[in-house]
């Protein structure tokens, strides 16, 4: 058994490079990074729900225990954190996100862009058409356990294919959008497409 686990987590260099963007490295660790406090919920059912509204029929309402109820997928997946680390096949459990548009009223025609509404005010834009990818997700397990609350807990968006502060923590809701606004990091100077592949670091 254990030689089947070397097996399988160890890499080869050209493996490495074809999965680790440029100017990443590789961590085992989950280094942890965010704006503002960590937020601290108490009588979670009650407290804690999920808005959806902007270019949609009407707007929508989760409570926890709703949302908790919903059909979840597991996925794995590597992560790019603008700071210059990677991680990979991180494994996540959560609502596929294009599999939570069937279970919301039907987006308007052009409607392209999310905004990510999450505590404290905090915000990240991502294009729609990310969020439609089989690994994005809206994640409350991390390992097999609950994100723990300064990795997002109760939840979490999940967007492997941008710089990880796309996927923004302590998601309350969900806008969506016919045309792109900036969210948080963007409006400080950060890139607002946010490709690791690209480098796509700060704005000009």
């Amino acid at each position: 058994m254990l030689n089947a686990f070397r097996r399988k987590t160890e890499r080869t260099p050209d493996e490495i490079q074809a999965r680790v963007p440029p100017g990443q490295h590789l961590t085992d660790k989950f280094p942890v990074l965010h704006y503002g406090d960590v937020p601290q919920y108490k009588n979670l059912p009650e407290t804690w729900d999920l808005r959806v509204w902007g270019t949609i029929e009407q707007p929508k309402h989760f409570s926890y225990t709703e949302f908790r109820a919903l059909p979840t997928v597991e996925v794995v997946t590597d992560i790019h954190c603008v700071t210059r680390w990677s991680k990979l096949d991180t494994r996540w459990l959560g609502v596929r996100f294009r599999d939570f548009l069937e279970l919301i009223p039907p987006l308007h025609p052009g409607t392209n862009f999310v905004m990510a509404h999450c505590e404290y005010g905090f915000t990240a834009n991502v294009p729609l058409e990310y969020l439609m990818l089989d690994d994005a997700l809206l994640a409350y397990k991390y390992d097999g356990e609950e994100l723990t609350p300064d990795h997002g807990f109760p939840l979490r968006l999940l967007t492997p294919k941008k710089y990880f502060w796309k996927s923004a923590k302590w998601l309350r809701g969900l806008e969506f959008m016919s045309a792109d606004r900036l969210g948080f990091w963007e409006r400080y100077g950060y890139n607002n497409n946010a490709d690791p592949w690209l480098e796509e670091r700060y704005s000009d």
